[in-house]
Formats: structure tokens, sequence, C-alpha cells
């Protein structure tokens, strides 16, 4: 995984920037254009894209979005010869990894090519699972609210059936782990348990992933490869995201279900495959199925068995359990021991409207936990987002020193590091300098 695209209509500094880059181990391709440039997007796997904001038939900017859109995997670095705030903030937005100016950064390039290359990869990993089996069970299905208890009760039920079942809910409601503890109860537990988010892939990589291919099926394909469909055989395959997948391939998907045959990509012989399915989603394919979005024979065959999972604002009696208990995770991976949350702390938690559900609150008190230079998680050791939620009668004069303070343990957790920082703050890499300007915090 080592390939870069370089877009940019200057000949003669594209060929300097491909000969540095080579020098680094990179395989590097050029374009002079967006519509080259999305040819080679489209024929070529790429991994890491450097694209000028200006270039003959487009902006850079735009291009990101569009690109974005389709090849959600890959990591685009824009340049810029005039770089301007709106126009950074826009990119990091529109999905670019980084925004920076010719010249002045040029010795960013190469470190930026390297961090973008390493989240390409963590990308893979989170939306590619492969285990021999099951990596959680349903005792890691934590909470007493009515609702989690319910939906938990249900799948210890479908467990050892074998049948197909989709797990409805919100991101981050925890979908993975009950298909997890699924498997892990069900008489496949000690066959392979296979992950993949369908929308984290272009439809073509998708299906390549799914029903592997044969070595010359397109460019690239330099031998034959396996998909996880024939992997998981004998175990269960997690279609998460099921909604965002291309209907060409729901029909393959179907066919997998009632057959259990399929074709690889650029093969001609059909390959068998023992599979049990749980998809899930946070669309409604029922709606979907009735408007021709999403295949009805599909929707009918995952919905033999439904288990909505409750979002984490409907069980707000759970979340001291889940705090501590990433919070007992965290610490001990910062060594830092017996962390717990303050009242005041606790009180802002339950207070929150928890879009991202539990992977919201798990990112959270890895923050916190980071933060925390005692035992005791205080109100000034969440995210500016839920701090504000108090009085702000009381607060307002210190919301921005709170913030800046904030930012200021961050950097200095990460050493320094501007990325990592980012991404633990929640925020664009355009964003943080912003606001390190305005706070003046040294560079």
């Amino acid at each position: 995984m080592n390939k870069v695209l370089i877009i940019d209509d200057e000949e003669t500094l594209r060929s300097l920037m491909k000969r540095i880059i080579a020098l680094e181990g990179f395989d590097v391709l050029e374009a002079g254009t967006c519509a080259a440039g999305w040819k080679k997007l489209e024929t070529q796997e790429i991994h890491v894209v450097l694209c000028d904001v200006k270039l003959p038939d487009g902006n850079g900017v735009d291009f990101v979005k569009e690109a974005k859109a389709k090849f959600p995997l890959i990591e685009f670095i824009l340049l810029t010869a005039y770089g301007n705030i709106p126009d950074g903030v826009q990119a990091i937005k529109n999905g670019a990894f980084d925004y920076i100016t010719k010249g002045n950064d040029n010795d960013r390039i190469i470190p930026l090519l390297f961090q973008a290359m390493d989240k390409v990869k963590a990308n893979k990993q989170s939306a590619v699972k492969i285990s021999d089996k099951g990596s959680y069970g349903f005792e890691d299905i934590l909470g007493e609210s009515p609702l989690i208890k319910e939906a938990a009760k249900i799948a210890q039920k479908i467990a050892p059936t074998g049948a197909n079942v989709l797990l409805l809910g919100e991101t981050g409601t925890g979908k993975e782990v009950f298909a997890n503890a699924i498997h892990a109860a069900s008489k496949r537990s000690k066959n392979p348990f296979i992950a993949i988010n369908c929308s984290a892939f272009s439809r073509e990589l998708l299906e390549s992933e799914l029903f592997g291919h044969k070595a010359g099926a397109y460019t690239g394909a330099v031998k034959d490869k396996k998909g996880l469909i024939e992997l998981a055989h004998g175990g269960t395959l997690f279609l998460d995201e099921i909604g965002e997948m291309n209907i060409d391939l729901q029909a393959k998907i179907l066919r997998v279900i009632e057959t259990g045959e399929f074709i690889k990509v650029g093969d001609e012989k059909t390959t068998k495959a023992d599979v049990r399915i749980i998809a899930a989603t946070n669309r409604d394919l029922k709606k979907e199925a009735e408007q021709g979005i999403f295949r009805e024979d599909l929707y009918y065959r995952l919905n033999v068995f439904t288990i909505e999972l409750p979002a984490l604002r409907d069980r707000v009696e759970d979340i001291p359990v889940l705090a501590n208990h990433f919070l007992s995770r965290y610490g001990s991976r910062e060594n830092k021991r017996d962390l717990s949350l303050s009242k005041e702390a606790l009180q802002l938690l339950e207070r929150h409207a928890w879009h991202g559900n539990i992977r919201e609150l798990r990112n959270v008190m890895e923050r916190a936990a980071i933060l925390t230079d005692g035992n005791s998680i205080l109100p000034e050791h969440l995210p500016y987002e839920i701090q504000k939620q108090s009085d702000t009668s009381a607060n307002n004069l210190t919301l921005s020193s709170v913030e800046k303070k904030h930012i200021e343990k961050v950097l200095q957790h990460t050493k320094g590091n501007k990325t990592k920082a980012a991404e633990y703050l929640g925020i664009g890499l355009t964003t943080l300098y912003r606001k390190m300007e305005e706070y003046l915090i040294p560079k």
C-alpha cells in the first residue's frame, strides 16, 4: 500500500515531485488534469493523492469532495500556490487530509505522505476485520436499561438458529458488538467472523473485497485473490452499512444467500461458500425497498430477524457504566489507574445528545483519560461542545480559556504532532491551525 497519484498541470514541478517521492519508496503516478486524475483513480488502486488546487478543468477543493464520495479510503493532500483560510477550511470539510502551500510547506510533503499512508492502512483495517472467531460475547454488551436488555435477549434467542439477522440503529450504537456476540453464541463460533464496512469502498473495490478476483481481472490485479465471502466459509459475514451497497452488488449477495454460490471478478466458474449473513444499517431499508433504492427481495431475505439497537440518549441510565468501562480501559493504557468521573462531569455527559452514541462516548473518555493529571475526570477534561452545556451565565467568560487550555494539553500529549492533535480534538487540521493562531499558541 504505497501508490501515490500527483495531479498538477505544471509538468516540471510534477516530475520533480515524482522523483523526490519515488526516492522514499512510493510508487508514483502522474496526471495533469482532474479528468486524467479521475481516470487513474478508476483504473488503479491509488492510496494517496497530491492534488493542485487550481487545475485547467476544475478546482482541487471540489475535486476532493467528489472523489471522496466514490473513493472514501483514499487520502487527499491539496497543494496551493496561494493558501487562504476559507479554502483550507472547505478542503478539510470536503475530506482532504491536509491543505498546504507550495514552497512554504515543501518540507512537510514527505512526512504528510507517510502520515496519510498510515491513515489509509488504519482505515482499511477498521473497514475489514478478519478473526478466527468473534471478538465479543454477550457479556460485553453493557447496560441495564430495558431497551438494551430486550435487544440482547432477542439476539441470544436468535444466535443458535443460524438465521440471517438485520441490525438496525444509528451509527455507533454497537451493531458490530451485537454481530460478534451472535456469532460467538452460534454453532459457527469456531469458524471465522469477518466484518466489512460497505460504505468504506467504491463499488468496484467492494466487489473485489467481497467476491475476490482472478489475476488480470483489472489493472493492478497481478494475482488471484480470495474474497471475504470465501474466507468466511463455515462462519459469519457481517455486512455493516449494507444500505450503502450498490444495487448490482445487492443482486450478487442475494445469490450467495439463496444458492451459496458466487463468481469472482474476472472468473467464469462459480465458487461455493457456506456463510451466515448478519447485516446492519442506519437507514430505513423497508422504505428504500418500496422506493426501489434497495432490492426488495434482498431486504426480505435479510429481514428474517430484525433487532433495533437503542440510541445512547434513550438509555441515559447506562452512561455511567459505559463511561467508567472506557475510563478503565484507557486509564490502564495511559498508566493512570483508578480514574473516575466527577459528579459535574457525569452530569454533563448525561445531558449531552450523543449523536455518535457509544462510539462518541468512547472517544470522549479516551481523550479525558489522556488529559487528566489526577484520578478524577473534571468538566475541563471533556470536549468543548460538552462543557458549554453547563450554566453559561457563570462560564461564558472562561469558555475561550478552557478551549485554549484543552488544545494546549492535547498538543503536549501528541508532542506537537498537529495531525494527531486534530484527530484527538475531533476537528479539521485547518481549524486547529486557525485556533492556534487565534489563541496565540506557538506553532
